[in-house]
């Protein structure tokens, strides 16, 4: 039985060919579940692994629609349904210029073991369009999502498949593309999550991703013996999981000294705090998507051009950007600086030959979808708003949210010493969220 999962991962590369995002994933869960397969060996005979690197379904399509000069413009339009033996697809939607099947397929597949830890009834899906909102007008954007949901629209419903924002993809696009659905069905149920408060939304949804990533690393710290309060914390990124992770640090009594986008990043030791949070998400909703102007802002403040903040020296490190953020040369950084905690907010956001040189080298590493699982269990909490015809509080819904980013590492803690893995988190996510779906599959049959 000795290297067990290579069979699979062999499998999953000469079927997916070109698509390395999904290959990464793959190999990340299927290396860490080993001894799950060892001990079961019924769900190798039931051709559990083979069922779940294969999407349940995916859907290819084109997305015609007409800029503001009245010229034709178009896009291509995928949905992966890849598991609802938990309950129907959930995922979000993703548009930004390098979205194909190969990383749809990953968030699609990463989604599966989030949503199970979650332990709310949710299957994992993810969906997308290469299409890129930066410096459309709201009229194009409309356009562009009225066509995309169009052609989605026969694919997703409440009991279905039920679609939530990603990159790209906010209160704005939804609204739009939930407006379509309803012109299409006659409809108006909790097909759409991530929705604005004024539109059936969940109060706190924005920063629900960004608070439980914080929850999370407070309840690592915990384990380890230590206290959030008075660390210096560095993060990725300067959207909505950033601005949510920002808000909850400050909140807990951590201190924030920098963030990065796409142009640098920022090095503000006196503390990213009060207006300072403020404004991280008005230069996101600024369309110009760089970090520059903070410096501008506020002079105590160094603007680092073309560098990511990993070889700022702090406590704990939260990348929130993109996949694939923190490379091997990121991770030698990182353990340069003494770094003792690294937690995962964006999606897959540490390569695997990196997450493997953090834990030889002593760093606890949070996996995102432990970490960042608050989202989509707030999208679930949506969901069941909408089928109640309720609405919650913020304090309601932080509530349960804090209940559910406890439970989910006292889980993978949980799996970690049932496999004697000792606090290998990136193991125990991987194997409690696979735990709960393989026995879902198993008692459905072949299907």
């Amino acid at each position: 039985m000795a290297n067990l999962s290579q069979k699979y991962i062999d499998l999953a590369k000469a079927k997916n060919p070109g698509e390395p995002e999904f290959i990464q994933t793959v190999e990340e869960v299927l290396t860490s579940i080993e001894p799950v397969l060892e001990a079961h060996p019924e769900y190798i005979k039931a051709g559990l692994i083979e069922r779940l690197i294969e999407p349940e379904r995916g859907v290819s399509f084109r997305v015609p629609w007409v800029d503001d000069a009245g010229n034709v413009q178009v896009n291509r339009g995928y949905r992966f349904q890849f598991s609802s033996a938990l309950g129907p697809y959930k995922g979000g939607i993703r548009f930004a210029p390098n979205v194909y099947p190969g990383i749809l397929k990953f968030l699609g597949f990463e989604q599966i073991f989030k949503n199970a830890l979650t332990g709310l009834p949710i299957g994992g899906g993810k969906g997308g369009s290469d299409f890129d909102p930066n410096g459309k007008s709201d009229a194009e954007v409309m356009r562009f999502c009225q066509s995309f949901v169009t052609e989605l629209y026969r694919h997703i419903g409440p009991n279905v498949d039920v679609p939530a924002g990603d990159l790209g993809v906010g209160g704005r696009e939804i609204g739009y593309m939930m407006g379509q659905y309803k012109r299409l069905t006659g409809q108006f149920d909790g097909t759409w999550t991530g929705k604005g408060t004024k539109n059936g939304g969940l109060a706190g949804r924005t920063e629900a991703t960004g608070y439980g990533i914080v929850f999370f690393a407070r309840e690592v710290l915990k384990h380890c013996g230590e206290e959030l309060a008075g660390k210096t914390v560095v993060i990725s990124g300067f959207g909505n999981v950033a601005w949510g992770t920002a808000c909850k640090l400050e909140q807990l009594g951590a201190k924030l000294i920098a963030f990065s986008g796409p142009d640098g990043y920022i090095l503000d030791e006196t503390g990213i705090t009060g207006e300072k949070v403020a404004y991280m998400l008005e230069l996101r909703g600024s369309g110009k998507n760089i970090c520059a102007p903070y410096a501008e802002k506020f002079p105590e403040a160094k603007f680092i051009p073309g560098e990511k903040p990993w070889g700022v020296k702090a406590d704990l490190y939260i990348p929130c950007a993109m996949q694939n953020d923190i490379r091997l040369e990121h991770a030698k950084q990182l353990v340069a600086n003494g770094c003792k905690f690294l937690i995962e907010g964006a999606n897959m956001p540490t390569t695997n030959e990196a997450i493997e040189y953090l834990q030889a080298n002593g760093v606890v590493v949070g996996p995102a979808k432990a970490a960042n699982a608050g989202g989509v269990a707030c999208s679930c909490l949506e969901m069941a708003q909408n089928a109640e015809h309720l609405i919650w509080n913020e304090e309601d819904v932080y509530a349960q949210l804090e209940g559910i980013m406890v439970r989910i590492h006292q889980l993978a803690a949980d799996a970690c010493e049932r496999y004697n893995l000792g606090y290998n988190l990136v193991a125990g996510a991987n194997i409690a969220g696979f735990e709960r779906v393989a026995e879902a599959m198993m008692c459905q049959g072949i299907v």
